[in-house]
């Protein structure tokens, strides 16, 4: 048995990343394309689902600031066999200052892979795109120090820089979202930074969005990438074609897209039709017929009219809006009320209520699987305490989708002993 590659997760969240590097986990067959990933193992359980196999990574350090994050990790995690005490809530910038007094058993040793999605929402389109000049703490507090520092939030990369600097893996892998590459040069600083990192420096190649619908993600979900390849233990060859203008494709960490999007001609007959909203919610029952928590639960948000943020009807036929991190009147309608213009009204004159999308209902719009936990109740027999729907809501929302965090992992996997000797 091939042994394990150790995955150091920063700003881990509730761990959409962290799942698509275990795998080990449900999706829906159709979200899958064996045509272009034929050496994926899979198991198909049904005519519906398929379980992902395990990959060759395992994670052995997880931290974020959230504490709703921790519980939710931890619950499904801990059924994975991953220890509590691998999950840190503190900031990173806390992590890296106790490191640098002389506590190194902070952070593991013999590292492979660093992943890492900085927080995003200084950079985001849907908010007031601060980027590096954010005034927001490490902690997401507001900074009362007019001008922003090394230690607020849209500067965290960097301390993502130092842990990597410290913790020397062979390769990182950051994330954030698309509205980075529109702010100025911000994505060349980036870029920039990382590479001078450690003596020899990184091979930082040039950023790309991918949109997630493009690998089975039934959502307009676009994310940006940055890999960095450690020099130190990179072949020649691979520091040759990573250096390329144009990467040759076998070399190129970036993973294969399976399918295409809506309203689109596919250039790649191989690509499958994307994902529905409607396949998504396969099965899944209404809030009052459910045994589920996560799907009993939704936003009771009345409809505030169509020119705010999250008052609009999800399209059963096309993919899923973004599922933002949201509070419960930013969280889009299952469906309206015919008056409020809603569409389905053959589920309305059903009986059916009109309603926000439930937490379990965004969680299969973002690839979480339904053994994964959201909402519980906290009781005596629990050792952790209950979780909300509103927290369950801003978790999801700012989570990598699991699926798409696989096919960064098996890239990079069926990739590995190209990079590194």
């Amino acid at each position: 048995m091939q042994k394990k590659l150790k995955v150091l997760s920063l700003f881990s969240g509730c761990g959409g990343m962290d799942l698509g590097f275990e795998g080990g986990f449900n999706v829906l067959s159709r979200a899958l394309n064996p045509v272009v990933n034929p050496n994926w193992t899979t198991s198909k359980l049904d005519n519906t689902w398929s379980y992902l196999e395990e990959t060759i990574f395992k994670t052995i350090f997880a931290n974020d600031i959230r504490p709703d994050a921790k519980r939710a990790w931890i619950k499904y995690f801990s059924k994975k066999g991953l220890s509590p005490d691998i999950y840190h809530l503190e900031s990173i910038v806390d992590l890296v200052k106790k490191y640098k007094t002389g506590i190194k058993e902070i952070f593991p040793s013999d590292v492979d892979v660093v992943t890492g999605g900085f927080p995003c929402q200084d950079f985001s389109v849907a908010g007031n795109r601060q980027g590096l000049n954010s005034k927001k703490s490490h902690n997401g507090e507001i900074s009362d120090i007019d001008e922003p520092s090394e230690e607020s939030r849209g500067q965290l990369y960097m301390w993502m820089r130092e842990v990597i600097s410290v913790t020397k893996p062979k390769v990182f892998i950051a994330e954030n979202v698309k509205g980075l590459v529109n702010l100025g040069d911000v994505k060349e600083i980036i870029e920039n930074d990382f590479r001078n990192i450690g003596e020899n420096g990184f091979i930082v190649i040039p950023a790309k969005v991918l949109h997630s619908a493009e690998y089975g993600v039934p959502q307009s979900r676009e994310r940006v990438i940055f890999y960095g390849f450690n020099k130190d233990y990179l072949t020649n060859e691979a520091i040759a074609a990573l250096t390329l203008e144009s990467i040759p494709e076998q070399f190129d960490p970036y993973p294969l897209k399976t399918h295409y999007l809506p309203n689109t001609q596919p250039n790649n007959s191989s690509l499958a039709p994307f994902v529905t909203t409607q396949e998504a919610f396969t099965g899944l029952q209404e809030p009052d017929e459910t045994l589920d928590m996560a799907q009993k639960k939704y936003s009771k948000a009345k409809f505030m009219g169509a020119h705010c943020q999250g008052q609009n009807e999800v399209n059963l036929n096309g993919i899923a809006p973004t599922i933002r991190s949201e509070h419960h009147g930013n969280i889009e309608f299952r469906r309206l009320s015919e008056e409020n213009g809603g569409v389905y009204l053959e589920e309305l004159k059903a009986g059916l209520l009109p309603r926000r999308l439930t937490v379990r209902e965004c969680a299969r719009i973002q690839t979480f699987p339904d053994d994964y936990e959201f909402v519980w109740d906290k009781n005596k027999e629990l050792e952790i305490e209950g979780l909300s729907a509103s927290s369950a809501y801003k978790i999801i929302g700012n989570a990598v989708p699991p699926l798409l965090g696989y096919h960064i992992a098996k890239r990079l996997e069926s990739n590995w002993h190209l990079y590194f000797n």
